[in-house]
C-alpha cells in the first residue's frame, strides 16, 4: 500500500491532505457481514480518496520541480541573526544548493538550504536558535495547572459524515503540538524497548539528514521547555554545551553526545518522519525518522523512498494524484503547519505491529467471545510542517487509545460512528479494517444512540453529520476534565 501504509498511513494521510489543501479549503473545517476476511498484514489507511472533483489531469506528463523551492525564510532570519539581510541572490542560491547526501557541518558557508539560508548563517545561529521566530510559528503558552499524574490527551474524535467528503483539516494549535500524558514514563520505556529489539526498524537516518534531525530535536525540546517548564529545562556550560534536564525521568542528556533522533527517542513519545528535498529533481524523499507506532509496516522497509515510489502501489495515484502531491510539498510554507486525526477500532491497544505479529490474527475473524471492554478507538493525531532552516517537511503523529465504552457519555458520537461503520463507502471501510470488531461495536453504538436520545443528550431526529465542534463534541471539555479527576 506504499510508504507508511498501516496505522497511521502516512502515504494516504499526506495524499489526502494535499489534494484537499489544493482545493483551497478553509482551515478547520451496514455491518459488512460475518464472513472470514482475507489475511492482510498491513493495517488499512484511514481514507481512500479525496472528493471526486479534486482529481487533476497530468495528461501532459508530470512537471519538473528542480526549479521550484519552498517559500524563502530570510524575512524571518533577519529578526534573529544580526547582520543578516532579506536579500537572496537567486543565481548564487541555485548554483550552491546543498547536495542531497551532504552533512551540513562539512559544507562551505556559501552553500544554501532549500529555504534560501546559507550554511554559514545556519552555523552562525548556533544551537537552539529562536525557531519560533524563524518559522513564524509561536512557542506554546505555559500549561497552567497541569498535573502529570492525572493527564490524559485531549479526546480527539475525528469522525465525520458524509465520510468521503471532508478531511477535517485545521491549522495547528501551537499549544498542543506535543502533549504529555500520565503514561509518559511507561511510553518512553516501551519505545526504548522497541528500539532495543528492532533497532533500525524503528529509528534510522541517511546521509544528508543531519541538519533536519538536529533542527527537529531542538524545536521539540524548546516546545517542552516552554509548555512544561516545571518538568523540562535546558542549560549550557563550556564543557558540555547544551544539557537537557528531564525532571520526570530524573535524567540529563548532554545533547552533543547523542544523535538527535536518540534524544527524541529518550524524551519525546512521538513519531517523526523527515522528508528531504533532492536538488537533482526537486522531489521529496524519506531520509530519517523514529517511528514506534506503525502497524503492518516499519521504517526499515521504507527509508530512502521518494514520494513517487511511496505511492506507486496506490490505485490511480500516478494518473490522478501525483501532480497535486508534488506541487504541495514543493510550496508548503514554514508558517502553515497543519493538524488532523485518523482513526480505527482495535482489539486492545496495539502500538507496533510488524508483519507476522501474532496480533494480526485478531483481524481475520469476528471472535464471538470478544468483550466490549477490549475494543478501543485508536486515533493517530498528526501534524505536517516544514522546518525553517533545513526546509525538510516533517510528519509527526502520536497514537492515542480510548475504550469504546467511553462513547456512551459523549453526545452524538455513538450515532456518528455507527453511521460511518454501517453506511460508509465499502472500499473505504475495507481499507479501514474495522470488520473484526463490528459485530460487537455496532450493537453497542446502537444502544448508546437510543439511550442518548431518551436521556435528552441528543435531540430526537438529529440528522447525523460532522459536528461543528469536530474533532471534539459538545461539552467535551467538561467530560475530559472529569476523566482526569477534576
Amino acid at each position: 500500500m506504499g510508504l507508511f501504509s498501516g496505522r497511521p498511513s502516512l502515504a494516504i494521510v499526506i495524499l489526502v491532505l494535499v489534494v484537499v489543501l489544493l482545493r483551497y479549503r478553509n482551515w478547520g473545517q451496514g455491518v459488512l457481514g460475518r464472513r472470514r476476511r482475507a489475511s492482510s498484514v498491513v493495517t488499512p489507511p484511514r481514507s481512500l480518496s479525496p472528493e471526486k472533483g479534486f482529481r487533476e489531469s497530468t495528461a501532459n506528463g508530470p512537471p519538473g520541480y528542480r526549479e521550484v523551492f519552498p517559500p524563502p525564510g530570510r524575512e524571518c532570519l533577519v529578526k534573529v541573526l544580526q547582520n543578516a539581510t532579506s536579500f537572496l541572490n537567486e543565481i548564487e542560491f541555485r548554483k550552491n544548493l546543498i547536495p542531497f547526501t551532504s552533512n551540513y557541518e562539512e559544507c562551505g558557508s556559501s552553500v544554501y538550504t532549500p529555504t534560501g539560508i546559507s550554511i554559514g548563517e545556519v552555523k552562525a545561529l548556533g544551537d537552539f536558535p529562536d525557531y519560533a521566530t524563524l518559522a513564524d510559528v509561536p512557542l506554546p503558552n505555559v500549561y497552567e495547572g497541569f498535573e502529570l499524574d492525572r493527564a490524559i490527551a485531549r479526546p480527539y474524535r475525528p469522525f465525520r459524515w458524509a465520510y468521503h467528503q471532508t478531511m477535517s483539516l485545521t491549522k495547528l494549535e501551537t499549544d498542543w503540538w506535543l502533549e504529555l500524558e500520565k503514561s509518559y514514563t511507561s511510553s518512553i520505556a516501551l519505545r526504548k524497548e522497541l528500539y532495543r529489539k528492532h533497532t533500525k526498524l524503528v529509528l534510522d537516518y541517511l546521509p544528508g539528514s543531519e541538519l533536519a534531525c538536529k533542527e527537529l530535536m531542538e524545536m521539540a525540546l524548546q516546545f517542552y521547555c516552554a509548555r512544561y517548564p516545571q518538568f523540562f529545562s535546558l542549560s549550557q556550560d563550556q564543557r558540555n554545551g547544551y544539557v537537557f534536564h528531564n525532571a520526570i525521568l530524573k535524567s540529563t542528556t548532554i545533547i552533543k553526545d547523542h544523535h538527535p533522533l536518540h534524544v527524541l527517542l529518550d524524551n519525546v513519545p512521538e513519531d517523526f518522519a523527515c522528508m528531504l528535498r533532492n536538488p537533482a529533481d526537486g522531489y521529496y524523499y524519506f531520509r530519517a525518522g523514529v517511528i514506534c507506532s506503525s502497524l503492518g509496516w516499519n521504517l526499515g522497509t521504507k527509508l530512502g523512498m521518494s514520494l513517487k515510489d511511496i505511492h506507486a502501489p496506490i490505485p490511480d495515484y500516478k494518473e490522478k494524484m501525483e501532480f497535486s502531491m508534488d506541487r504541495y510539498f514543493s510550496k508548503l510554507p514554514t508558517s502553515k503547519p497543519i493538524q488532523r486525526g485518523s482513526w480505527g477500532l482495535e482489539v486492545d491497544q496495539p502500538l507496533f505491529m510488524p508483519p507476522g505479529d501474532p496480533h494480526e490474527s485478531l483481524r481475520l475473524t469476528q471472535d464471538p467471545s470478544l468483550a466490549l471492554a477490549s475494543i478501543h478507538l485508536r486515533v493517530d493525531w498528526q501534524t505536517l510542517r516544514r522546518l525553517p532552516l533545513s526546509g525538510v517537511v516533517i510528519f509527526n503523529f502520536t497514537a492515542l487509545f480510548t475504550p469504546l465504552t467511553d462513547f456512551r457519555e459523549e453526545a452524538y458520537i455513538p450515532a456518528l460512528v455507527r453511521k460511518v461503520l454501517c453506511e460508509g463507502t465499502k472500499a473505504i471501510m475495507e481499507y479501514k479494517n474495522t470488520w473484526h470488531v463490528e459485530h460487537v461495536a455496532i450493537p453497542a453504538l446502537e444502544r448508546w444512540e437510543r439511550e442518548q436520545e431518551e436521556n435528552g443528550l441528543v435531540e430526537d431526529g438529529w440528522e447525523v453529520k460532522t459536528l461543528k465542534e469536530a474533532p471534539f463534541w459538545p461539552g467535551w471539555e467538561a467530560v475530559w476534565r472529569r476523566r482526569q479527576g477534576f
